[in-house]
């Protein structure tokens, strides 16, 4: 089990208007605590020691609430000069997660797990030898809150291509991996997106998915909050 995780928290959270005026979209609370600790008790669980939290947007308020976390350790890669996309944050912050594959995980991710946590069925899958990435992907009709065409199709053996233009694929990517150090060899530096090294992947066929097993919840924008809430209280209930 990687013990290790990249936490990607500096995005200015613009479609969660007006809440993100105030706080950023990380802080947002959903059924009773913020969105990042949804996410960082998850890794918690999965027996994550050490968790790397980019910040950009209301960084100040986002490292203070962070501080008060025992586990798993907190170190912040800032990202208040330059805002680095989701592929630079990880060149910057890869000093920090030590030379082993690590959890890539958006800060605004929810999920509800099946009989198994989806982390660890992550960390079952991953294999070094054959992949770059191992995503966790969502279907698209099961998934809460999101409205969209998808982001992948997949081969029977895992692998992913890319949506075309005008295409409707079956999963979404539900914001959480398996990443291999390897992948960034000759990454650019400065701000990019990690679908340039994900595209990378694909072509070498070392770019692979795992279904997830449970309800992936969308939550882009304040009317979004009511939908996870209900399914995260159905769950539980």
């Amino acid at each position: 089990m990687p013990r290790h995780a990249m936490v990607l928290a500096a995005g200015k959270g613009e479609r969660m208007r007006p809440l993100t005026e105030r706080m950023p979209k990380p802080m947002v609370p959903v059924a009773g605590k913020p969105l990042i600790d949804h996410v960082l008790d998850r890794l918690a669980a999965a027996g994550v020691e050490h968790a790397v939290v980019n910040v950009h947007y209301l960084a100040d308020l986002l490292e203070r609430h962070l501080s008060r976390r025992q586990r798993p350790r907190i170190a912040i890669s800032d990202e208040r000069g330059q805002l680095l996309d989701t592929g630079g944050g990880v060149v910057k912050a890869l000093g920090q997660l030590g030379g082993e594959p690590f959890f890539h995980v958006n800060s605004d991710t929810l999920w509800i797990d099946g009989a198994k946590p989806n982390l660890e069925r992550l960390d079952a899958a991953f294999d070094p030898a054959r992949m770059d990435a191992l995503l966790l992907l969502a279907p698209v009709a099961t998934s809460i809150g999101y409205d969209g065409r998808g982001d992948f199709t997949m081969d029977a053996d895992g692998r992913l291509q890319r949506r075309r233009e005008n295409e409707v694929t079956p999963f979404v990517y539900a914001g959480a991996a398996i990443l291999s150090p390897a992948m960034f060899a000759g990454a650019p530096q400065g701000a990019f997106s990690l679908t340039r090294l994900f595209d990378r992947a694909i072509e070498a066929g070392r770019l692979h998915g795992l279904r997830l097993e449970g309800v992936w919840m969308h939550v882009g924008t304040p009317d979004a909050i009511a939908q996870a809430e209900a399914a995260i209280a159905a769950s539980t209930g």
